[in-house]
C-alpha cells in the first residue's frame, strides 16, 4: 500500500513511517503542514492517507480541510484522519459526505498497532473506521435523535459496526451468533429507515444519518 502521511509533530510522523514501512507499506510522501498536504496528494494519489486534522500553520483544522478537498478532486481518495481529541464536528464533517474510504481515529490508537494497521487497512479497501471514544460521544451526546428506538443491544452492535468491524467480529465480542447479530442490524436499518438494499457502505450509515441530522 502506497500511503502519505501528514503530521506536524516529527517524532510522531517519524513513527508512522517506521509503523507502516515495517508492515510493509510504502510510504510515498511525508507533510508537516497543512499547505503541504493537499500537494502531496495530488503528486502522488495514494492508496490510503494518513492526516492530522490540526496542522501548521494555524493548528485548527488544516488537515482536515485538506483531506474533504483531496476527495474532491480525488474521488474514492481513502483517508484517515488522526485527531489529539474527539471532536464531533470534525468527524461529521469528514463523514458527512457518506462515501466509504475513511476513518477517524484518535491518536493514542496509534500506539496499539494491529488496531491501527487494522484500521487503515480497512480504509483503504473502502471501509470506514471510526474511533470507538468517537462513536460513544456521537452516540450519547443527543437526547432526542432516531436512536431512541433502539435497544441497548442494537446500540452495541451500531457502535461495532462504525467501528469497521463485520459480522464475525461483532459476534465474537458480544457473545452472540452471527444470525442473531445479522437480525440487530436489520432491525437498526429499519428503524432509522435506512434502506437495507443499500449497496455502498451499510456497516456506516447508521452512524452517517446520526450525524447528518445533527
Amino acid at each position: 500500500m502506497r500511503v502519505v502521511i501528514a503530521e506536524d509533530n516529527a517524532l510522531l510522523r517519524e513513527g508512522l513511517v517506521l509503523l507502516l514501512t515495517s508492515a510493509g507499506h510504502e510510504v510515498v510522501a511525508v507533510a508537516g503542514t497543512g499547505p503541504e498536504v493537499l500537494p502531496a496528494l495530488l503528486d502522488h494519489r495514494p492508496d490510503a492517507a494518513v492526516l492530522d486534522v490540526r496542522m501548521p500553520p494555524g493548528f485548527r483544522d488544516e488537515g482536515l480541510r485538506a483531506a474533504i478537498e483531496a476527495r474532491e478532486l480525488i474521488p474514492g481518495l481513502p483517508v484517515l484522519v488522526l485527531s489529539q481529541y474527539v471532536e464531533e464536528s470534525y468527524a461529521g464533517e469528514l463523514l458527512a459526505g457518506g462515501a466509504g474510504g475513511l476513518g477517524y481515529l484518535l491518536k493514542d490508537r496509534v500506539g496499539r498497532v494491529d488496531e491501527f494497521l487494522d484500521a487503515l487497512e480497512r480504509v483503504a479497501a473502502g471501509g470506514t473506521a471510526l474511533d470507538p471514544e468517537v462513536v460513544t460521544e456521537l452516540l450519547t451526546r443527543r437526547k432526542e435523535s432516531p436512536l431512541d428506538a433502539l435497544t441497548p443491544r442494537e446500540r452495541e452492535v451500531l457502535g461495532l459496526m462504525a467501528e469497521g468491524h463485520d459480522n464475525a467480529t461483532i459476534a465474537r465480542t458480544l457473545v452472540v451468533t452471527e444470525r442473531a447479530v445479522h437480525k440487530h442490524i436489520g432491525n437498526v436499518f429499519l428503524k432509522l429507515g435506512l434502506p437495507q438494499s443499500d449497496s455502498g457502505h451499510r456497516r456506516v450509515l447508521a452512524v452517517l444519518a446520526y450525524l447528518n441530522n445533527q
